[in-house]
């Protein structure tokens, strides 16, 4: 097993490593990926799957932050258009254009946009910022029988679109290329401190055997995303500035209810947001929500918010969907920085970096478009701490394949993985992920669970959680065979997974726990 080998790998180091970096999301990876481009021994360890969390539950979106414009936050707009550029440069297999429209009410709404969107089109460098805010009459004729009114203006402008999943693969696949070394389901329990109270290295337990294991580092990132806040208190410190949790949910419907290739900004929201209708692998995604949080574990989209998006979407698409459309909702959880009592909208989306007295960086807050610059600053602001020197970043002009694996070159079967009869099938059916990708997924990204699977390494639960739970016991059985469970295993796994898809349906269409 392919998992077991990296992690045999990381035990037998007898040496410390450069760099040991705590999670395995969207800043984790990039730090990985930083850090091994400017030649540190690196090992990235997360408790769960990577990108279980926050980094897999995203809007789908590489942008400057478009409402970030009205609080006023022009750094962070111009950062992110500027990341977004080098993101559409350096991953086209994983990021890609994507056009918006906006419907507006009234003369004075039409006039605030266009000025929105002429100072973000500034802030992204272009020289014509006021030439393409309106939309061709072509484009307004073809799109009006899709919207539920005529709108005063349909405005446009270019952002872009991810899969964050897949793009997050890219990052750890390219981290290990470079020469790191990164392990799933390995959960740090500790981190070890010397007499002069400065860390030394961390604990961890592998969640499949439940062996705790110590390996030493010279520099250890904290990079949990919404569990930032836990690790830092292993070690005895709080972060400052501290966090405040909120939640994003989502819902998808059938690609009918908007089948235009642009998205579709929709400006009117109960809570003074706006919220999205985008087309995505085929279906529609509709959101985001940001209410408070306080628990990091397994989050769901409420039956209030997803009434409340599909509320949202009733008035601007011409067909609303209904509850009874809902084919998957999923909600994630991101870590701002800052206090908010109950708006957590106005919390800014800038990371935070807090240097602890024994040495931990922990980095925090922020988004998926600004992960780079996020790791980036990290390792620059590690090594500083420590007095070491590196090798500058290589990240800003760093090309991400679209096919990479997790797994050493060193650790790798000399031969390609055989052949079966059933490899060009699709995983679930309508789906065109294939049987032979799932066990690629098994054998070189570390899928372990039919979670992992579905959910990460395809997006088939986050699509359609109906054909994902009915497609379970295959994908079982394949796990079964790829890695020697028994039909104990079998039979525990599907309970799991089970009670992992009813977070991806609403609960009152009655999903079975």
């Amino acid at each position: 097993m392919s998992r077991q080998a990296v992690l045999d790998q990381i035990i037998a180091r007898r040496r410390p490593f450069d760099l040991i970096v705590i999670g395995g999301g969207a800043t984790g990876a990039g730090i990985a990926w930083d850090g091994a481009g400017r030649g540190l021994s690196t090992v990235l360890l997360e408790g769960t799957d990577f990108g279980q969390g926050t980094s897999s539950r995203s809007t789908k979106l590489i942008h400057g932050g478009i409402r970030y414009l009205a609080q006023g936050q022009l750094g962070l707009v111009r950062e992110a258009l500027r990341e977004r550029r080098l993101l559409l440069a350096n991953a086209p297999e994983h990021v890609r254009p994507l056009r918006f429209l906006i419907p507006t009410s009234n003369f004075c709404e039409t006039l605030k946009y266009r000025a929105g969107l002429a100072l973000y089109a500034t802030l992204a460098g272009e020289r014509h910022p006021l030439a393409d805010t309106g939309a061709e009459p072509a484009v307004c004729a073809a799109v009006r029988p899709w919207l539920q009114a005529a709108p005063h203006r349909l405005l446009s402008y270019q952002d872009a679109q991810f899969d964050d999943a897949r793009l997050l693969f890219a990052v750890l696949g390219r981290a290990v290329t470079l020469g790191a070394t990164v392990l799933n389901y390995a959960r740090v329990v500790a981190l070890n401190q010397q007499q002069d109270g400065h860390l030394a290295g961390v604990a961890f337990q592998d969640q499949l055997s439940g062996r705790t294991y110590e390996i030493e580092g010279t520099l250890i990132i904290n990079a949990a995303g919404p569990g930032v806040a836990a690790v830092a208190a292993l070690g005895g410190a709080r972060l400052n500035p501290p966090i405040t949790l909120s939640r994003g949910s989502h819902v998808v419907v059938k690609r009918a209810f908007w089948p235009r290739p642009e998205a579709l900004l929709m400006p009117h929201t109960p809570d003074g947001r706006i919220m999205f209708a985008i087309p995505w692998q085929d279906h529609l995604l509709l959101g985001t929500t940001d209410v408070p949080t306080v628990s990091t574990a397994d989050p769901r989209a409420s039956e209030e918010e997803i009434a409340q998006i599909l509320a949202v979407a009733g008035r601007y698409l011409a067909h609303p969907p209904q509850l009874t459309d809902v084919q998957a909702c999923f909600a994630g959880v991101r870590p701002l920085a800052g206090v908010a009592a109950s708006h957590t909208a106005g919390l800014s989306r800038e990371y935070q970096l807090s240097v602890d007295d024994s040495g931990l960086i922990s980095s925090y807050g922020g988004k998926w478009t600004t992960f780079r610059r996020m790791a980036e600053h990290a390792i620059t602001t590690a090594l500083r701490a420590h007095r070491l020197h590196a090798r500058p970043s290589r990240t800003a002009h760093d090309y991400l394949p679209a096919q990479t694996s997790l797994i050493p070159p060193t650790l790798r079967p000399p031969a390609p993985l055989p052949s079966t009869p059933e490899d060009d099938t699709p995983l679930v059916p309508g789906f065109t992920y294939s049987v032979r990708a799932a066990r690629l997924g098994i054998q070189e990204e570390m899928a372990v669970s039919i979670e992992d699977l579905l959910a990460r390494r395809s997006r088939c639960l986050f699509l359609n959680a109906g054909a994902a739970r009915e497609a379970a016991p295959a994908v079982a059985r394949l796990l079964s065979r790829e890695l020697g469970h028994d039909e104990a295993w079998q039979t525990e796994a599907l309970n799991t997974f089970e009670q992992v898809a009813a977070a991806f349906q609403p609960a009152s269409q009655g999903v079975r726990t």
